[in-house]
């Protein structure tokens, strides 16, 4: 490979790669674990956790995984190492399973579409907020939150709407006089945060003759038996799928979900999945208004959504077929029979009365002879928890797990003893059949929801879907920007030890000993490895994290005085999500250029810090670049930033190229965000789940994300700006990130850094030869990614799409196509690929390159040649007719070999026809 890239050693290559000023001499030593080791320290970990009983609820519930579910997908790299379905073709089986998530959705809130994923309920409500206000032309400042909405959701709707400059009032909402022409939404929460059930028929009409939009935060498997928010005017629902089969894991990773009218698509959050056509006709899947998205949109993005949940969607979605409407309904009248069966019980044995006549899982008990504390007090010594509300208020939060063992336990803890037989409370009749409250009409009739009752067919349907998309399992996704790289099986291993998944986030801290001892230590690790003096483990998506950054920029500056500081500026060069990330947090973006060989263009940058000095608030840069260059000029271009009294944010999707190599902290940049899911090995499942926590320099510490669940003295607690739902975001994968980090070692780290430069230089190397290499540095070297530029084959008819496509029929997975040049090519193969999938990945390269060139001399025409008919599949393989010049083998068998074929599920997407005919639910 070194004599391939024209070097001696790896050291000779790095020193060419990275600027001598910024290398990292002498990083902090840590001793590597084996796999063993690993294992017993996770253990160890897990068992400091506590794992009571926990009655909270506040959208966080225990559940029952389905076994099945468990080991064919939360435990299936066929599963969970897939990236985002860019490549619709062999995305299939995850697309399916997404748009059965959309249309249950659909199906139990009432409303007519559906997405694919959001974060978290409290971050989902924060988007609803965004699209009202969106929806009013950002005309209207208003959005009234109900006070029986979920507290934490409370606080991020403040977060969010504070740079927008919405106004969050929490009210009484039957008291309060929506003004007309002022107010862009309404949120109630249904049922609400202490449990009870009311009508909102009145709420909406008042809401809607104001001009405003009305957003209910409501539950999946109370819908099952309460009537469902589109048919009482509700404009968009949203809430958490974490009930249906995702364990509890202290916060997540969980999927939300976000419904709504049909005449607000456009303005929905996040990823939709449609059904089009392919180019055999065929019904298939891919992404809908793929425009949307927020790394596309730039500085226009509606959302704040990037990585999705997409594995926890799927989830979700099959715990929902597994069970199909009878069975969720049995479910969620067994919950209910059971709250009813502990609020009977507990009102004709003591005094304590019950807050809400009507409610679903949850009941608020007003006491009488005891204080919530004594009463949590008591709980506790029997590993219960329990909610307060207030000093007189408790509440009991239900779920499906809840036994009659357990429901006599309560009894007894809220009566002070008193024995009551509970036989046949599980079965009772629910509260709302015949009231206003009841849900009358039908649900998940289709005929999917109905089919896979038995784990036999269940297991062979999941099959059946895996089988229809590339993983890792199968080779390299070389996605430039986006590191694709191993999920080692020790690493997973955490997630599913109860001690870690069966923790609800907002239980005692001390119940959380082994989680917290993580946190501390995965802090240290990650601010060692990037020169940071303060870490955030709260945001739970790397656009979650940018948003985060910025916002401790932001009230750094306020504290200062500075608040007429609000300029932003964003090379070209930067990652597309950071202007959209800009605008959300208030700033206006400011574009700078770059030259002609992608490095920032300096004399730019100073041209706009003298024009803009004054209001400068920060720089958006990404290092190495998007276009995969080492930038010369780092520590100057910050000196100048922190000259102008500016902050400089340094987006941390690159840190694969650092790691061990380059700290950001200590080459000038104040605040970095981390994705887990790239660099410390998350896996992206099919299209997240994923972590972006934030390090910063000291001056930004006190501006951290803060959560009124969090530990007191956390770095950031007095800030007032909430990111997430839970205040350590994502909990549950970080076992992931910190089990790689102490597996490799500090050695391990910088070695892999290495090895991903390595890999991408012996790649450019390989195709410079046969397609232009955009952008290296000043040596002709790349770092962990390089472009190829495709612009040239325009003339004979081919384009960045057919290379991509027909890279499925060699069985491999396109780079990233058309970002951030058009008609081009973003590769980027990590260090995990060894050198016999890099030359599959290049001889396959080579090949597509002599069939563009047996286009370009005529001896295949422009519209009928392997490249514009790709990806072929088994069935046009196979088909009676062929009417094309080139033989069947070629088409099916580029390489010659006939073994171990990937078939492509579905021919060439139809995105046109998808888009003009839009279909995204069933």
């Amino acid at each position: 490979m070194l004599e391939v890239i024209g070097v001696q050693s790896t050291e000779e290559m790095i020193e060419k790669t990275i600027p001598a000023d910024i290398r990292l001499e002498n990083p902090v030593y840590r001793e590597p674990l084996s796999e063993s080791e690993l294992l017993a320290e996770m253990n160890e970990l897990a068992g400091k956790n506590d794992t009571f009983r926990s009655y909270i609820g506040l959208g966080y519930y225990n559940c029952n995984l389905p076994s099945v579910i468990k080991r064919c997908v939360l435990e299936n790299p066929g599963w969970y190492t897939q990236y985002t379905p860019y490549q619709a073709e062999i995305s299939q089986g995850r697309m399916e399973t997404l748009f059965n998530f959309q249309s249950m959705v659909c199906e139990l809130t009432g409303l007519e579409i559906s997405n694919a994923s959001l974060l978290d309920e409290p971050t989902a409500a924060g988007e609803a907020m965004s699209m009202c206000y969106m929806v009013s032309r950002m005309k209207k400042k208003r959005f009234y939150v109900s006070e029986d909405v979920n507290p934490n959701t409370i606080d991020l709707l403040k977060s969010r709407g504070l740079p927008l400059g919405i106004e969050v009032e929490v009210c009484n909402l039957s008291e309060t006089d929506f003004e007309k022409g002022k107010t862009c939404g309404v949120l109630f929460q249904y049922p609400n945060t202490h449990g009870g059930v009311e009508a909102h028929d009145e709420t909406v009409a008042r809401a809607a003759s104001a001009g405003a939009m009305t957003v209910a935060a409501t539950d999946l498997l109370a819908l099952t038996v309460l009537r469902p928010p589109g048919e009482f005017g509700v404009d968009i629902a949203v809430g958490s799928a974490q009930r249906f089969g995702v364990p509890l894991g202290f916060g997540g990773p969980h999927a939300a979900f976000i419904s709504c009218a049909a005449k607000h698509m456009r303005k929905m959050p996040g990823r939709i999945v449609g059904k089009t056509i392919d180019s055999n006709d065929e019904e298939c899947f891919r992404l809908a208004l793929q425009t949307r998205e927020q790394h596309i949109r730039r500085g226009k993005a509606v959302s704040n959504i990037c990585t999705a949940q997409a594995l926890l969607a799927n989830m979700s979605a099959l715990f929902g077929l597994y069970h199909g409407p009878n069975g969720l309904k049995d479910i969620a009248n067994r919950v209910h029979a059971y709250a009813v069966a502990l609020a009977t019980a507990v009102t004709e044995n003591s005094a304590h009365t019950v807050v809400a006549d009507t409610f679903f899982d949850t009941v608020a008990f007003k006491l009488s002879g005891i204080t919530a504390d004594e009463l949590l007090a008591a709980a506790l010594a029997k590993e219960i928890n329990l909610r307060k509300l207030d000093d007189e208020t408790v509440c009991c939060a239900f779920d499906e797990t809840v036994s009659a063992a357990d429901l006599e336990e309560l009894i007894a803890l809220f009566t002070g003893g008193a024995e009551v037989d509970v036989e046949g409370s599980g079965a009772a009749p629910n509260q709302f059949s015949g009231t206003v409250h009841g849900r009358t009409s039908k649900f998940m009739e289709q005929e999917i929801f109905n089919l896979y009752h038995s784990e036999t067919e269940m297991m062979r349907y999941l099959k059946r879907l895996e089988n229809k998309d590339l993983s890792l399992c199968h080779d390299m996704i070389p996605l430039g920007s986006c590191t694709m790289k191993l999920n080692s099986a020790v690493e997973m291993e955490a997630v599913t030890m109860p001690g870690f998944a069966n923790v609800h986030p907002f239980a005692p801290h001390e119940q959380a000993k082994g989680y917290h001892e993580m946190f501390d230590n995965i802090k240290d690790i990650l601010c060692d490895v990037t020169g940071y003096d303060g870490m955030s483990l709260q945001p739970n998506s790397g656009a979650q994290g940018e948003l985060a950054g910025l916002m401790a920029i932001r009230g750094y500056h306020k504290a200062n005085g500075d608040d007429h500081r609000n300029i932003c500026l964003c090379p070209v060069s930067a990652h597309g999500t950071n202007p959209a990330s800009a605008s959300m947090a208030g700033f206006t973006n400011v574009d700078v250029k770059v030259t002609a060989n992608g490095a920032i263009d300096m004399d730019d940058i100073r041209e706009k810090i003298a024009k803009h000095g004054d209001n400068l608030a920060a720089l958006m840069i990404t290092y190495p670049s998007t276009f995969g260059v080492f930038d010369d000029g780092l520590r100057e271009l910050c000196d100048l930033i922190h000259e102008a009294g500016g902050q400089v944010y340094l987006d941390g999707a690159n840190m694969n190229a650092n790691t061990g190599l380059v700290r950001p902290g200590e080459c000038g940049a104040d605040v970095s965000h981390l994705n887990l899911h790239k660099t410390f090995c998350i896996p992206h499942g099919g299209g997240g789940p994923g972590m972006g926590p934030i390090g910063v320099k000291s001056q930004l510490i006190p501006f951290l994300p803060a959560h009124r669940y969090a530990v007191k003295g956390d770095d950031g607690e007095d800030s007032g700006y909430a990111i997430s739902g839970a205040p350590y975001g994502s909990s549950l994968i970080t076992t992931i990130s910190y089990a790689y980090c102490r597996l490799m070692g500090s050695n391990g780290l910088t070695r892999a850094s290495e090895a991903a430069i390595m890999n991408a230089n012996y790649m450019a190397s390989r195709l410079s030869e046969y397609y232009p290499v955009r952008f290296t540095g000043e040596n002709g070297f790349c770092a962990h990614e390089f472009i190829i530029d495709l612009a040239g084959f325009k003339a004979v008819g081919i384009e960045a799409i057919d290379v991509a496509k027909r890279l499925q029929d060699y069985g491999l997975h396109a780079p990233t196509m058309n970002w951030p040049l058009g008609n081009s090519l973003m590769i980027e193969p990590t260090e995990s690929e060894s050198i016999e999938a890099l030359d599959r990945f290049c001889d396959a390269m080579v090949s597509i390159r002599a069939e563009i060139d047996q286009v370009a001399t005529g001896q295949y025409p422009k519209d009928n040649n392997p490249l514009v008919h790709s990806p072929h599949t088994l069935a046009v393989t196979l088909s009676d007719s062929w009417d094309r010049p080139y033989p069947r083998e070629q088409a099916a068998f580029p390489t010659g070999k006939k073994v171990d074929k990937f078939w492509p599920a579905v021919g060439r997407v139809n995105d046109v026809y998808g888009d003009k005919n839009l279909v995204v639910r069933l």
